[in-house]
């Protein structure tokens, strides 16, 4: 398809499905629910309501951290949310996030409970509410909020630019590709500057502007994002592909990377968290379709 002689109207006009593409069946451009059905709750204190995406996988990791650093009141339920079934337009979801998009979070540990969406904000809400992973020094803080806000700017230029056109969109469009594969390698090309000089985001302390950057450009420089590592040339980058693999051995993100996913290797799926005994017995691979 070549769009050089396309003019835009005056006016744009939504034309469902017009466009193809993975999500064209559930994108649309007005918010608000599409059906009424009560979200599932647990006994935990935390009831998350994601997908194994790059932002659902930030909020898993965190909570696996806390676990693994004995915070027993960080016991959580995963449910899965189907967005490509459309879930995330549930009148019950909807509640919990007006905006409709994976992950979501209800904290019943507090009453009224408590809604948290966006995924940078749930991370910044359990690490105050538990007092880990942020520096507690004021340099150590800021260096750790300079990079988690770093990630919630720089990222949907990754997802919704590189990855749309890379891997979704219904034709591959040059102009599209080569503008935001500049811009990831750019994005690459600073962490890999700055993990030069430190071991971690904030410096020498693990934090939680790791736990957000890693999904997106950790599992990307390990090839486990688009496919694309080859592309990108993501070797060049040998400092974030140190990090990358230093916090793919950490047991809270291995079992993080687990929770809520529907793809990969069935040993690695865990569909829904309900138990820590979960990752041993309730993987896809020993239970599949029971599971729904």
């Amino acid at each position: 398809m070549n769009d050089s002689s396309y003019e835009p109207p005056k006016v744009w006009v939504w034309e469902k499905d017009a466009n193809g593409g993975k999500f064209a069946s559930i994108n649309r451009p007005v918010a608000g629910p599409t059906h009424n059905k009560a979200l599932p709750v647990g006994k935990h204190p935390h009831q998350l309501y994601s997908l194994g995406t790059p932002n659902g996988v930030k909020v898993t990791i965190m909570l696996e951290e806390l676990l693994e650093a004995g915070h027993q009141q960080a016991e959580y339920d995963a449910w899965l949310i189907r967005i490509g079934e459309g879930e995330q337009f549930s009148s019950g979801f909807v509640d919990i996030n007006p905006n409709s998009k994976i992950p979501a979070m209800l904290d019943q540990s507090i009453q009224p409970n408590r809604r948290i969406f966006e995924s940078c904000s749930i991370l910044l809400y359990l690490a105050e509410k538990f007092g880990r992973f942020v520096p507690q020094n004021i340099d150590g803080r800021t260096e750790c909020l300079n990079w988690l806000f770093w990630q919630t700017g720089a990222a949907p230029l990754l997802g919704g630019g590189f990855g749309h056109f890379y891997a979704y969109a219904p034709v591959k469009i040059k102009y599209a590709i080569d503008r935001y594969a500049m811009e990831a390698k750019r994005q690459l090309d600073v962490l890999n500057r700055h993990l030069a000089d430190n071991e971690f985001m904030a410096g020498k302390e693990y934090s939680i502007a790791d736990m957000a950057i890693w999904p997106w450009y950790g599992q990307l420089a390990l090839g486990n994002v688009y496919d694309a590592a080859e592309f990108l040339q993501t070797h060049e980058y040998e400092h974030v592909l140190r990090w990358a693999r230093q916090l793919a051995e950490r047991p809270a993100v291995k079992r993080g990377r687990m929770v809520n996913s529907v793809s990969g290797r069935p040993e690695e799926q865990l569909r829904e968290r309900h138990d820590a005994s979960d990752f041993e017995h309730r993987t896809w691979d020993k239970i599949g379709d029971d599971s729904d």
